[in-house]
This record gives C-alpha cells, sequence and structure tokens, in this order.
C-alpha cells in the first residue's frame, strides 16, 4: 500500500500548494549537513575547539532548525487538506449542475403541458347536448364546446356534421375532453385584425354603441372610431350612426391590451386624394363642372368638384343683392359651377355660379332708357338716398334730393322701407360702369307746376315774406312755392337801395305775378305793379284821345 507521499496523485495535487515551502526546505538541507560534520569534527579535535569557542557562543542565540522530516510531514498534511476540499467542491458543483438540470426537465414539461393544453384541433361537430356541443376529436375521444360559450355570447352554434377548429383547455368531465370553441374564434379575429392593420386592408363593421369622443364600430371585436375621423368634415349628429355598416381601416392596435382604434376619414382622404390628382390634369379655367356644396360660410360656400373643393364667393352666387349665401345654396346641393381661376400649384379654385346665367348689364340701355318710368323694389336703404332694383342684378340709385319735390332735406328711412314698390324714373345709365341713377319726385306730378297753373303772368297773390336778401325778397305763396319781389319793383317813386327797410320777416305782402320760368322754377313778382300807375295813366289818355 502505497503512502500520501508516495501516491502520485495526492502529490500532483500538493505541488502547486507548497512549491515556495519545498525550495526552503532544500536550501536548509545544507546547513544542517554542516553544523552535523562541524560536531563530529570538534569531538575529534579536541584542541582545536579552543580557539573556535568564541564562534560557537556567537551561534549559540539562533534557534535550532526543524528537521527535514517535520517539514516533509506538514506538507503531506497540507496537500491532503487540499485533496479533500477539492473533492467537496467537485461534489457541490455536480449536485448543482444535476438541480438546475432537473428545473430545466421540469420547465420543459410544462412547456410541452401548456402547448398541449392550447394546441388547436380541427374537429367534426357529432352531437347537440344540454351540456355544450359534443365533437369528435378523433383516437376514440370526444370532446365537449361547454354551453356558456354560447349562451353567454353572440356565437352561434356550428351547424351538425361542421368540421370546425377548437382548442384543448387541458380540462375533463364526464368523460369528455374539454374544449374551447370561442377561444380559436377569437385568436384567429386577431390574426385577421393584426393582418388588416399590417397591410393597411379596408374592413366593414357595425356602429355598435355610442361613446364619449366617438362611436364603437364592430369588427370582430369592439372598436374605436373618434368623432373626428369619420369624415372629412365634422359630423353633428354621431347617434344617428347608430346601426349602420360603414367602411374602416385600423390605425393602432393593441391586442394584448384589447385595444383597437379604426378610422373612416383615412379612406376618405385616400380615395379623395386619387380623385384628386386626375382631376386635376383636366381642370381649366372658364370650364363648367358639377359638384355638391360643402358647407355655407359667410362668404360664400365650398364646393365639392370630387377630390377637390373650389371657393364659390358671395358676390360670384348671384347677380343680384343677396345678404348671406344660405339665400342661394344649401349644403349637400348639387350645382354646376363655372371655373374662374385654377392654380394647379397651391390647388385653389374660385367659382362662379351668376356666369352661368345672362350678364343683365348687357343692353340695359335699350331697356331702361333716360326719362323712362319703371316699377322697382327698395333692396337698401341708407343716409344719403335708397337703392331700387329694377331687375334682378340691376339696381339704382335714388339720392335723397330725387326723392320727394320738398326743399327741405328729407330723411330717406322716413319715406321708404326695405321691400317696399316704388315708381322711379330712370335719369341717367352707364351701362360700362353699371350704374343707373334714379328719382322717384320725377314720377309724381311736380307740384310746383301745378301751383304755376294756379297763378298764371297779372294774378296778384298774396304772401309772407320768407327771406330777406340784398336783392329783394322771397315771398311764400304757397308751402314750397315762392316768388321773389326784386328792389326794382317794390315802387315807381322810391328807389330802395335796402330791402330791410321795406320788408319785414313774417309780414303779408301783396304782389302781382310778372313771370314764371319753369325750367329754373323761379317766379319774378312785383309790389309795384299791383298798383300800375302809369298803365293807368296810359289808358286814361288813350281813351281820352279816343
Amino acid at each position: 500500500m502505497f503512502s500520501d507521499h508516495d501516491n502520485p496523485v495526492t502529490a500532483a495535487a500538493a505541488a502547486p500548494a507548497h512549491e515556495s515551502q519545498s525550495s526552503e526546505s532544500v536550501k536548509e538541507a545544507p546547513v544542517e549537513v554542516s553544523q552535523a560534520s562541524s560536531q563530529e569534527t570538534q569531538a575529534a579535535s579536541p584542541e582545536s575547539a579552543a580557539p573556535e569557542a568564541p564562534v560557537a557562543e556567537a551561534q549559540a542565540p539562533a534557534a535550532p532548525a526543524p528537521e527535514a522530516s517535520e517539514v516533509h510531514a506538514k506538507a503531506e498534511a497540507h496537500a491532503a487538506q487540499s485533496a479533500t476540499d477539492a473533492e467537496a467542491t467537485a461534489a457541490a458543483e455536480e449536485a448543482a449542475s444535476k438541480e438546475e438540470m432537473s428545473k430545466l426537465l421540469d420547465q420543459y414539461d410544462e412547456q410541452q403541458e401548456t402547448a398541449a393544453n392550447n394546441e388547436i384541433l380541427e374537429v367534426k361537430v357529432i352531437a347537440y347536448t344540454e351540456h355544450g356541443v359534443v365533437v369528435d376529436i378523433g383516437q376514440k375521444t370526444e370532446g365537449l364546446i361547454p354551453a356558456a360559450e354560447f349562451s353567454e355570447t353572440e356565437i352561434p352554434r356550428p351547424d351538425p356534421n361542421a368540421t370546425i377548429e377548437v382548442q384543448r383547455t387541458g380540462e375533463k368531465k364526464d368523460g369528455y375532453v374539454i374544449v374551447s370553441y370561442q377561444k380559436v374564434l377569437r385568436r384567429r379575429t386577431w390574426e385577421k385584425l393584426e393582418e388588416a392593420y399590417k397591410n393597411k386592408t379596408t374592413l366593414s363593421g357595425k356602429v355598435v354603441d355610442r361613446i364619449k369622443g366617438g362611436v364603437v364600430v364592430d369588427v370582430g371585436v369592439r372598436a374605436f372610431l373618434p368623432g373626428s375621423q369619420y369624415d372629412l368634415r365634422p359630423t353633428p349628429n354621431l347617434d344617428a350612426l347608430a346601426g349602420q355598416e360603414i367602411q374602416v381601416r385600423i390605425t393602432k392596435l393593441n391586442r394584448r391590451r384589447g385595444n383597437v382604434v379604426v378610422s373612416r376619414r383615412a379612406i376618405l382622404e385616400e380615395e379623395q386624394h386619387a380623385k384628386r390628382g386626375e382631376l386635376m390634369n383636366t381642370l381649366a379655367e372658364g370650364q363648367t363642372v358639377h359638384g355638391i356644396v360643402k358647407n355655407v360660410t359667410e362668404y360664400g360656400a365650398f364646393v365639392d368638384l370630387g377630390g377637390i373643393d373650389g371657393l364659390l364667393h358671395l358676390t360670384d352666387l348671384s347677380w343680384g343683392r343677396i345678404k348671406h349665401p344660405s339665400d342661394v345654396v344649401k349644403p349637400d346641393q348639387e350645382l354646376d359651377v363655372i371655373i374662374l381661376k385654377f392654380d394647379k400649384e397651391k390647388q385653389r379654385v374660385s367659382l362662379g355660379l351668376k356666369q352661368l346665367s345672362p350678364d343683365p348689364w348687357v343692353g340695359p340701355a335699350d331697356k331702361y332708357p333716360a326719362g323712362g318710368k319703371y316699377k322697382g323694389k327698395v333692396v337698401g336703404v341708407v343716409d344719403y338716398g335708397a337703392f331700387v332694383e329694377l331687375e334682378t342684378g340691376i339696381e339704382g340709385l335714388v339720392h335723397a334730393t330725387e326723392m320727394s319735390w320738398a326743399k327741405k332735406s328729407v330723411n330717406p328711412s322716413k319715406i321708404v322701407k326695405v321691400g317696399e314698390e316704388v315708381d322711379v324714373v330712370v335719369l341717367d345709365i352707364k351701362p360700362s360702369d353699371r350704374r343707373v341713377s334714379l328719382g322717384m319726385k320725377q314720377a309724381l306730378p311736380d307740384p310746383w307746376l301745378l301751383t304755376a297753373d294756379k297763378y298764371p303772368i297779372g294774378t296778384i297773390v298774396t304772401g309772407k315774406v320768407r327771406n330777406i336778401v340784398e336783392f329783394g325778397a322771397f315771398i311764400e305763396i304757397e308751402d314750397g312755392f315762392d316768388g321773389l319781389v326784386h328792389v326794382s319793383d317794390v315802387s315807381w317813386t322810391e328807389r330802395i337801395k335796402n330791402p330791410h327797410e321795406v320788408f319785414k320777416k313774417g309780414e303779408p305782402v301783396t304782389a302781382k305775378v310778372l313771370r314764371i320760368d319753369e325750367d329754373n322754377r323761379r317766379v319774378s313778382l312785383g309790389m309795384k305793379q299791383v298798383n300800375d300807375i302809369w298803365g293807368d295813366w296810359f289808358k286814361q289818355h288813350r281813351w281820352a284821345k279816343s
């Protein structure tokens, strides 16, 4: 039997740990041999011991060196301990490795079991029971789809003998393997939705609920459709969408959370973009196109031409005066319009509606010559007069001074009202400027001429002094009918330099009508002609001669 020292395995294990210690033992061995030899020499030669005594005394304090056997024993003990520690470490590592392998095997078994439970099988419906739908799994095994999957959901029962997909649940009951039909349908539904989301496929869904901010659309699962994503323009009444089938596209999907967001607007924008590209190549100024009124604003209406919107401005809606665009067009109204301007780079289109009807200002001078009397409708009243419409698109201004024969300033709003029909006379017309001047008083008898007929030349009249000027006084015969008494016609004998010496405002004056100027509306009166002394004298003398 080999000792530990002679065991090459033990020696190999101990050698690295005590390499430095072994080298020290080798170095100390010659010293011990030298000391032993010295002692033997001293014993043999006592004479030589005396001289060497001081040297022995000097070496006396040094400790005796350990023997070679003791050093060897310590090295062997240390090597044995190291071998024991190595064996313990190897055993521990082996145990840990076995435990880890056991865990991995357990996890594998669990995964295999889970995979088996989640396995999707293709089965055949063979019977209906009160507990559910019985299916043939194969290998003389029958499965059961619990009745709750149909009674608690809207999933219809599969037809008899139909081949369907089910998923194992890992449960068994009354000899049946419990399988799920609903889980497979949900799984397939999500797979279809993920595929549709990835490929941007259009889906058909039914609006089933109205919630805050939008509606819920059934696309196999409940999907949220924001109100802003239903149409290209705001939809005022989302409640009316309930029950409608609509086309949508998935914009967000999170299967883990079960969230799906859809949009109908994305489809419409894509269609609009495609139509716009085609339409841009066909539009041209002066072209008549068909469109639908999208919305009406204060300044006009936007018309959808089939991919691009055009602006129909308020001033291009009608040749006549309108208060609001809604008086002419309504949302969703179909109509024909003409393209007035087209900017392809900015994609802007200006439209016109009135340009499709004849321009009323072409040839109005022949239809409404100056001096003609016509009926019109008051369409506007301002401080300086009133606007009267002769026909759609042709309006004329009746100035305040042309509204009444009275000389006093008038307030137009007290004479006419918007919507009132009045008689007017065309005073002047300029088709190039699209202007026509009208008069209302000219359509009425001139009271001045009527009054003038009442007071022919030679008539003696009596009136009151209305105004005094440096060359005479104005005498008011009737309201609006005045006559001037010049200073030269006041007296036969006196020369009047200051009319204020003769006339007092408001005093009655008797005079004779001398002249009437109808064009300038002037009446000349004379006071001295009332007592025509020269006329009477000539008459008397003429009669005397005869």
